[in-house]
């Protein structure tokens, strides 16, 4: 099969052929229809996940077609339409026993732990447990990002920062997490306010329906903005982006006993993200992190899709081939001009 590779952290970024994957006995083969380009996945290429074993794939929210199935897989077969979160769970520790498969102790990874779906085929785990059937009227695109993007803002906004109708909202950076939890909040009935330092991102989030915008780039205190914006500070506010910066924002920019929902990456080795805990005392806010979605919460998510609630075709900015995701990759780690989400075709 053809896939993208990289042989050194930071380093090119080449498709060629490597050998197909076989399934596990418990696992599966997809044939990737549709893959998203995710900012997690240039961390990995980075060198900020010590899972990754060179050489390596990226590549973890997968729209696909069962290709393949282990012995003791029993609930597919090859030509089901299915998707999967990128935190793939065992269902035998005790998160997953607890219901919490988004935080499973032995959590494969397609892109980070195993190869990803930069690719052809990809192998995943847990198939029983994992794969998410998708609605006959769903194309693969938009299916590719509910895996990571859509349904870790899903729930970050609903479950972890728990925003309820007439609440505020605060988005820190509006790429694809935090375009997407503009959508859904708004959706719930909150009301939204977005930073970001890229105008077209900004306009993005206005046509979701966020109910004002600051530019983190024109003004000196965007937590102040924030605050002023929402008459004394968000209820609820989200690092969609991950930096020092993004992060003390969006705790500074909440009200009393307010939430702050830790989405973005803060990789050990770009610095302690400088947490104001003074204002987390005086204030008795409520920090949370938030990683992924388990598949047994999808129905409900897929739900509001189907109804057309939820639009997350609206997010999807350009389609690409495998011969550019590479420079598209190594591209998101400055700042773009466009919005929304890329997804590379195979």
């Amino acid at each position: 099969m053809r896939a993208v590779v990289y042989d050194e952290f930071g380093g090119p970024l080449t498709v060629r052929e490597v050998p197909d994957p076989a399934p596990a006995a418990h696992g599966a083969v997809l044939r990737v229809e549709a893959t998203g380009l995710c900012r997690s996945d240039w961390h990995g290429w980075m060198g900020h996940d010590s899972d990754i074993v060179l050489p390596h794939v990226p590549g973890h929210e997968i729209a696909g077609v069962v290709q393949a199935v282990g012995a003791e897989v029993t609930g597919w077969q090859p030509g089901a339409r299915v998707t999967l979160p990128f935190v793939c769970a065992c269902g035998t520790c005790p998160p997953c026993l607890a219901g919490d498969h988004q935080v499973c102790d032995h959590q494969f990874q397609p892109g980070f732990t195993g190869w990803g779906s930069y690719a052809e085929l990809v192998a995943v785990a847990h198939a029983d447990l994992n794969l998410v059937g998708l609605p006959d009227d769903l194309d693969a695109v938009t299916a590719a990002s509910l895996g990571c993007r859509f349904a870790t803002a899903y729930r970050a906004v609903l479950a972890q920062g728990r925003v309820q109708q007439g609440q505020w909202l605060a988005v820190h950076g509006c790429g694809g997490v935090g375009s997407s939890a503009v959508m859904i909040a708004v959706a719930a009935g909150a009301r939204v306010v977005a930073t970001d330092i890229a105008p077209a991102a900004l306009d993005l989030a206005a046509r979701l329906g966020c109910e004002a915008t600051v530019d983190a780039a024109a003004v000196d205190d965007v937590a102040g903005a924030v605050r002023e914006v929402t008459g004394g500070g968000a209820h609820v506010s989200v690092d969609a982006l991950g930096s020092a910066t993004t992060c003390a924002a969006s705790i500074r920019s909440l009200r009393k006993r307010g939430r702050h929902v830790q989405v973005g990456l803060l990789p050990a080795g770009a610095g302690g993200p400088g947490v104001p805990m003074d204002e987390v005392i005086a204030r008795e806010l409520e920090i949370v992190g938030s990683h992924g979605m388990a598949a047994h919460a999808y129905p409900e998510m897929l739900a509001r899709v189907e109804s057309g609630a939820l639009r997350p075709d609206l997010l999807v900015g350009r389609r690409i081939g495998l011969g550019e995701a590479g420079g598209a990759l190594a591209a998101m780690g400055e700042p773009s001009s466009s919005a929304g989400v890329t997804v590379i075709v195979p």
